[in-house]
């Protein structure tokens, strides 16, 4: 079963969320702060993490920072504020989604589930059904089942969520995708997200794409409609 990573300082809500992913058959490693944690997930690599923002020693923003320089890994942030500013910015730098506490433990399952799901097709993971196409538009190459994306053949890493609205994209050049359309692309029927959400989304591909080629222009925005991925 996959193993979810644990990151808060309070230890009444480490003990109580991982009761609630063993009873779901999930295996979990647990940390009290962001330090313990980086060389813990370096050591010991989980399928999936779950970053507390608030913490002493690193907070969670800084470990997802950190672990963004050497990993894809999925990772749900837990937060207790209520500023707006922390989702935008926590999306911005590669977290999969958030959830607000007090949270019931049957949603924190279900987005985990939701989640892990998204992630299934990463490298080394079994193809179900039908072999996913290699996805050439031009300089991008995409691979779904090795969770892999080139650009001029230059590899650019994109977390689970960046890359089902980067494929939903370019399966069809040219054709405009609405917000709702990329989120039901990307995120699980039970997961609720705002178009802001899928803004921060867009705005972190294109920062990795022109840091691999400034003058990327690949995605397309066509204001009050969505976007769509440039014909080649």
């Amino acid at each position: 079963m996959p193993t979810i990573a644990l990151v808060d300082d309070d230890r009444h809500i480490l003990t109580s969320v991982s009761m609630a992913l063993e009873a779901e058959g999930y295996n979990t490693n647990t940390y009290t702060d962001g330090v313990s944690a980086l060389q813990g997930l370096e050591d010991t690599p989980p399928d999936m993490a779950i970053f507390d923002i608030k913490m002493p020693r690193m907070d969670g923003m800084e470990l997802l920072r950190r672990l963004r320089q050497k990993s894809d890994l999925p990772v749900i942030f837990l937060t207790s504020k209520d500023e707006e500013i922390d989702e935008l910015f926590g999306l911005k730098m590669g977290a999969d989604d958030f959830i607000r506490k007090p949270f019931s433990q049957r949603l924190l399952v279900e987005r985990v589930k939701a989640v892990l799901r998204r992630s299934q097709n990463r490298d080394g993971a079994e193809p179900t059904g039908e072999p996913s196409k290699i996805i050439e538009r031009g300089r991008l190459v995409m691979d779904p089942d090795r969770h892999s994306s080139t650009w001029d053949g230059k590899a650019v890493t994109l977390t689970v969520t960046e890359f089902l609205i980067l494929q939903a994209l370019a399966q069809r050049p040219g054709i405009v995708k609405s917000r709702d359309s990329l989120m039901d692309a990307a995120y699980d029927d039970q997961v609720y997200v705002d178009d802001r959400t899928i803004d921060s989304h867009i705005k972190r591909l294109r920062k990795k794409f022109k840091a691999v080629d400034d003058d990327f222009d690949a995605i397309e925005t066509l204001y009050g409609v969505g976007y769509r991925f440039r014909e080649m």
